[in-house]
């Protein structure tokens, strides 16, 4: 069964005066593929901004948007429609080579996997190494997939969610000391875990539906949801497994696929894939903050 979405996602910058802008760089048409469709996208900018679109590195489309006219705030609002359809990953059966822990990518896939596979945070204590080595069983055989599996329930139970709205992500050793985390710094303490693992990672930006923020269904359910990180940008990893491929895990809200993540963008680590990034030119005292709204709609009787 596939469900369609309606997605509005706006962010707003306001400068206490006028101010001129340079190049932004706007990730924000969810990616396709076998399990997601888009049927439509809209890219509204204010002030009036020239707009091209281009793929990065990882085949993401990017808009880079230049604003034409100085203003004091700069307005980016991206709409789009989407079909999904219901995934699991728990359905799809691995290489039999790779249904335990450890196991050996082939001579290939390593070539691809190089920079998925390499750890980009240091462990010089090996506290990061012997936390994801908990999940290695000592009574018997290791399920692969029911390694990751146990590491994402982990992370959702044990650790605490807080929302932060300012850029960047904690390293894996400050996650683990402070005991939690935005959804961003639970993905990424995930992939360098399962990275030291060998186990190929990726980090996935996108958005969340949460029928509680959704009228028409929170009236439905009783307005109460299990999940937590929807209203903004969301957050998870995909990990490589042979005979499977890339397996989305969503550590902050133990989510193992479904179709309710709808993935925008794609990369091996997250300073590669904010959903905006530009830069401004002004008084240094101008910048007075950033507000983002995300709204995730699903359409009534569309299946």
């Amino acid at each position: 069964m596939t469900v369609r979405y309606d997605i509005v996602h706006t962010t707003s910058y306001r400068y206490r005066e006028p101010v001129r802008f340079g190049e932004h760089r706007v990730m924000f048409r969810p990616r396709d593929g076998h399990d997601l469709r888009v049927l439509a996208t809209d890219l509204q900018v204010s002030p009036q901004a020239s707009v091209r679109l281009i793929q990065d590195p990882h085949s993401n489309s990017i808009a880079i948007v230049q604003p034409l006219a100085e203003a004091a705030e700069l307005r980016i609002t991206c709409s789009f429609t989407i079909e999904h359809a219901h995934t699991h990953n728990l359905e799809l059966p691995l290489d039999p080579a790779a249904e335990r822990f450890p196991f050996a990518y082939s001579v290939e896939d390593r070539f691809d996997l190089e920079h998925y596979l390499r750890p980009h945070h240091d462990d010089p204590k090996g506290e990061l190494t012997a936390w994801a080595r908990q999940f290695i069983r000592t009574d018997g055989p290791t399920g692969t997939r029911e390694l990751l599996v146990a590491m994402n329930q982990h992370i959702r139970e044990r650790f605490a969610y807080a929302a932060r709205e300012e850029e960047g992500t904690q390293t894996p050793l400050q996650t683990l000391a402070r005991g939690g985390g935005s959804c961003r710094d639970f993905a990424l303490l995930m992939m360098e875990a399962a990275r030291r693992l060998g186990i190929a990672t990726r980090f996935v930006s996108g958005y969340l539906y949460d029928p509680a923020l959704d009228d028409a269904a929170a009236e439905a359910a009783g307005g109460e949801s299990g999940v937590v990180g929807a209203g903004s940008t969301h957050a998870w990893l995909q990990a490589y497994l042979p005979g499977a491929g890339w397996l989305p895990f969503d550590p902050t809200n133990n989510l193992l696929g479904g179709n309710t993540l709808i993935r925008v963008g794609v990369a091996r680590d997250p300073q590669q894939a904010p959903p905006i990034a530009g830069t401004w030119f002004g008084a240094r005292d101008a910048y007075l903050g950033m507000e983002v709204q995300v709204r995730v709609t699903r359409q009534r009787g569309a299946a």
